[in-house]
């Protein structure tokens, strides 16, 4: 049974705004709005808790209310409450072995995210105006997302975090939920003592390829949505397109060390991989050096999956931290360099959703996916905004902008003046069908075929994939015109595509061995290991000495024990 405030309270209290001046002098900017605060923000006179009962226990009240907060009050704001949190900042869930854990209003049988899942979940639910949580490495994007509202993560060191408590000061800053763009909007230019008018910059859209690969929400729902959009309205450049990971490889050379050897192919993807590696070891040397001590000397209870983060930082050994935080440097500078006077357009989070009382393992994929994702503004301190796009198949959909350092008011203006059309553009996604294929003459798709076999050879990628495509609407019931076509995506970095292309092979043609080391190259470079380690087991099944394949199990089995 759902609790009336869905669980996303520690405590309530009332702190009320500074007074309204008088007439004629104009109203405070967030007069009657509502807040609520996640249990890391000191308010004077209580305890801050971290979200674990030990924390509190062995601290004192606050002997002043956090910085970001007192702002919001003295705006005309009323402070209502604090929010559940996963332990220490640390979670990504929503999860809280102490206090329980909130319900998502917007999807009952999804976790609401974390680790500042409570303010999400009560903005979600309509009981605040907006909130405030932690982003560490997507505390606040992840639940925004699944919660179906607005997270907004400001440029790293923007704002103030005095009274903050911190897990990770070179990746943590202050973050805002909010169900309307127009109180984003409102709030987020308050937090950042924006003027009210900024500098011009043109409207323009970078679309990250690479990453809406590893979702499998169609591209009608996404990517589509915000084209149309850009079409809607003046002064919106055609969007161009990027393969985000190989721009991060070529242009971020001291992540190299942390890569694993690939091919071409998987080139973006091992990076991206790489930085969310680094950026969690960075989150562990830096919990590790400000709350060693305490750790050590209280030994908290803590919930089961904390514990193991916990205990990670705690055995935290890399010997040149000093490589980490020369990839952060790096990468701020190449994302400046590329999205400079623009927005790049990725992904949330991934598609897979984190189910109330699911297994461990889709915690751990969902984890690898997103950080991928999250990893991207997490580590070069940009802003990014998580927009909500409804749902599809019951679940949400969101995609992200991201502006360069410091430009969070061009950012949230871009968010606000996009934010109507991308609605409208969503809802009529929702009522499309997919158009289905047809069958046609047998010679003239396999002449099709032929000129897409020529293409390929000559690495036309594209064109390659259009014959095949052509093929098939002639004969849909043709293996290897779907085999064929999952080859030129692989070289197009298309990974969804061919694994479903690879599926579609294999339903016609259980024995088709290029179908499934084609659809295990894909699952891999979707971070799906399991599957693709299967998918090559048969491979081998079919032909027992397939280097290829033999070579690709061994790889998998060592990611697998890892």
């Amino acid at each position: 049974m759902t609790k009336e405030d869905f669980g996303a309270f520690i405590e309530r209290f009332e702190l009320l705004p500074a007074p309204q001046p008088p007439p004629p002098a104009a109203r405070q900017p967030l007069a009657e709005l509502r807040f609520a605060v996640s249990d890391s923000f000191d308010i004077k006179g209580y305890v801050t808790g971290f979200g674990n009962p030990d924390w509190k226990r062995t601290h004192e009240p606050a002997s002043r209310t956090a910085v970001v907060v007192s702002c919001l009050l003295k705006q005309g704001a009323t402070c209502v409450g604090r929010t559940v949190m996963d332990e220490f900042a640390f979670g990504i869930t929503g999860e809280n072995a102490h206090y329980g854990t909130p319900t998502n209003p917007y999807v009952l049988q999804l976790m609401p995210g974390g680790s500042s899942g409570g303010s999400a979940v009560a903005v979600a639910a309509g009981l605040i105006d907006f909130a405030l949580g932690t982003d560490v490495v997507g505390c606040v994007r992840i639940p925004a997302s699944l919660c179906g509202i607005f997270g907004f993560r400001p440029s790293h060191g923007i704002l103030s975090t005095v009274g903050v408590l911190i897990n990770s000061r070179s990746l943590e800053t202050s973050g805002l939920f909010a169900q309307d763009v127009s109180v984003l909007h409102r709030v987020g230019n308050v937090l950042l003592q924006a003027p009210s008018l900024g500098p011009k910059r043109k409207r323009r859209f970078i679309i990250a390829d690479d990453c809406f690969q590893l979702s499998r929400v169609p591209k009608e729902k996404t990517v589509h949505v915000l084209s149309k959009a850009i079409e809607s309205l003046s002064g919106y450049q055609p969007p161009e397109h990027v393969n985000i990971g190989q721009y991060i490889a070529s242009n971020v050379p001291s992540l190299k060390q942390f890569c694993e050897s690939s091919t071409n192919i998987q080139k973006g993807t091992s990076a991206l991989k790489a930085l969310s590696a680094v950026m969690l070891l960075i989150q562990r040397y830096e919990f590790k050096t400000n709350h060693e001590e305490w750790i050590n000397t209280v030994k908290p209870k803590l919930g089961p999956d904390i514990s193991c983060r916990i205990l990670a930082a705690m055995e935290y050994t890399h010997e040149n931290n000093k490589s980490l935080y020369k990839v952060r440097t790096e990468l701020r500078s190449a994302l400046n360099s590329l999205i400079k006077d623009g927005v790049l357009v990725i992904p949330t989070v991934p598609d897979i959703m984190l189910r109330v009382n699911s297994k461990k393992k889709l915690s751990l994929d969902f984890e690898d996916r997103a950080f991928t994702m999250l990893s991207i503004a997490g580590m070069s301190g940009c802003c990014q905004v998580s927009i909500p796009l409804g749902k599809h198949d019951g679940r949400p959909v969101s995609f992200s902008f991201v502006a360069t350092h410091g430009a969070d008011k061009f950012l949230l203006d871009t968010v606000l003046d996009m934010y109507s059309s991308l609605q409208e553009q969503a809802m009529i996604a929702s009522t499309l069908q997919p158009a289905s294929d047809v069958n046609g003459d047998m010679e003239a798709s396999e002449l099709l075929k032929e000129k897409g076999n020529a293409a390929f050879k000559g690495k036309q990628w594209n064109k390659a994939a259009s014959y095949y495509s052509e093929a098939i609407k002639l004969n849909n019931t043709c293996a290897t015109y779907y085999c064929n076509r999952a080859a030129a995506y692989l070289e197009l970095g298309c990974f969804q595509q061919a694994e479903a292309d690879c599926s579609h092979a294999i339903l016609l043609d259980k024995k088709n061995v290029k179908a499934y080391l084609r659809r295990g190259t894909a699952r891999e470079l979707l971070l799906s290991y399991k599957e693709a380690a299967q998918d090559f087991k048969h491979a081998l099944v079919l032909e027992p000495q397939n280097k290829a394949a033999l070579a690709a199990e061994r790889r998998l089995r060592r990611l697998l024990m890892a």
